[in-house]
């Protein structure tokens, strides 16, 4: 049993316009791998969203695709698909090399943590076409990412964040951040942090088990004040969007729990690094898993699992 996700993130450089797509795996302990497909278009007013779950002979991998369902595909440098009334067809760059966001390579083997993740391209550039029924974009060169992950459960509770196309710097300076609170047994641990934050090329970690102390957190669905170690120092930031925004969905694990996950992909973020400001009005990715229900976000009609 267990999951796996490949997904992009991509922005408009000027304007609060974005996508977010996703290829899902599923298998419950009894059951057949199934996949899916996840779509949002954010911008003017609510998101448009869509997902499908086709039978598990629409789910393949191989022959030069990462995974493809059905007619749609997901491969290096290309990413075709359609969900409902949701088409994609976009082709990217990505100048940089992979960003492992776990520290010890041991952890991508073992059991602990449960959720393992990369992102195979964290500086992508986008190219192409998206749809939702009448509405359509054009993406030339839009900044943004492509992340995967997989595991046997998603952790307790998890923050990502992602920014880039920062004012006044370049494609090569961007934040990449996964945050997590996971179970082992009974206990919870406290927010642990790992990911990257690149500044014009040099990229210095981001959190860290042994940092965990350091980390802290004030997550709300629709924004999060934070500070992260980053290397010997610091860094503090918030992000957030206006509520309407925000794309809620149901994430499930093999064993049948559920979470309630709400994600903007054109959120706001400011990060105070070492006396330096960065800031993208809209340029930066927010995603918070978790249990409760009582959040106030609308999720989606779409099972998963």
């Amino acid at each position: 049993m267990g999951y796996e996700s490949w997904y992009l993130k991509a922005s408009h450089p000027t304007e609060p316009v974005g996508i977010w797509i996703r290829y899902t795996t599923h298998r419950k302990p009894d059951g057949p791998e199934r996949g899916s497909l996840w779509f949002t278009l954010f911008g003017a007013g609510a998101p448009k969203a869509a997902k499908v779950t086709p039978g598990p002979e629409a789910l393949s991998r191989g022959n030069g695709a990462f995974i493809r369902i059905g007619d749609s595909e997901f491969a290096d440098g290309r990413v075709t698909g359609s969900a409902l009334d949701a088409g994609w067809d976009l082709t990217f760059e990505h100048p940089e090399p992979e960003l492992r966001h776990l520290p010890r390579e041991w952890m991508y083997k073992g059991p602990i943590p449960r959720t393992k993740l990369t992102s195979p391209f964290p500086a992508a550039r986008f190219s192409g076409t998206a749809r939702f029924g009448d509405t359509s974009v054009v993406l030339d060169g839009w900044p943004g990412m492509v992340g995967h992950n997989w595991g046997a459960e998603h952790a307790e509770r998890w923050i990502w964040l992602h920014g880039s196309n920062f004012e006044g710097r370049d494609g090569s300076t961007w934040l990449d951040a996964a945050i997590g609170r996971i179970k082992v047994g009974p206990w919870t641990t406290p927010w642990i942090a790992n990911g990257v934050l690149s500044l014009e090329g040099n990229r210095i970690p981001v959190g860290g088990i042994g940092k965990a102390r350091r980390t802290t957190i004030d997550e709300h669905p629709d924004h999060c004040a934070f500070t992260l170690p980053w290397g010997e120092a610091s860094i503090r930031g918030e992000v957030r969007a206006p509520r309407e925004r925000f794309v809620g969905w149901i994430y499930a694990d093999p064993d049948g729990s559920e979470h309630n996950t709400v994600n903007c992909s054109i959120a706001s973020l400011t990060l105070d690094v070492g006396g330096q400001t960065l800031e993208t009005p809209h340029g930066a990715a927010y995603e918070l898993g978790m249990r409760e229900k009582d959040h106030g976000m609308e999720i989606q009609p779409f099972p998963d699992g």
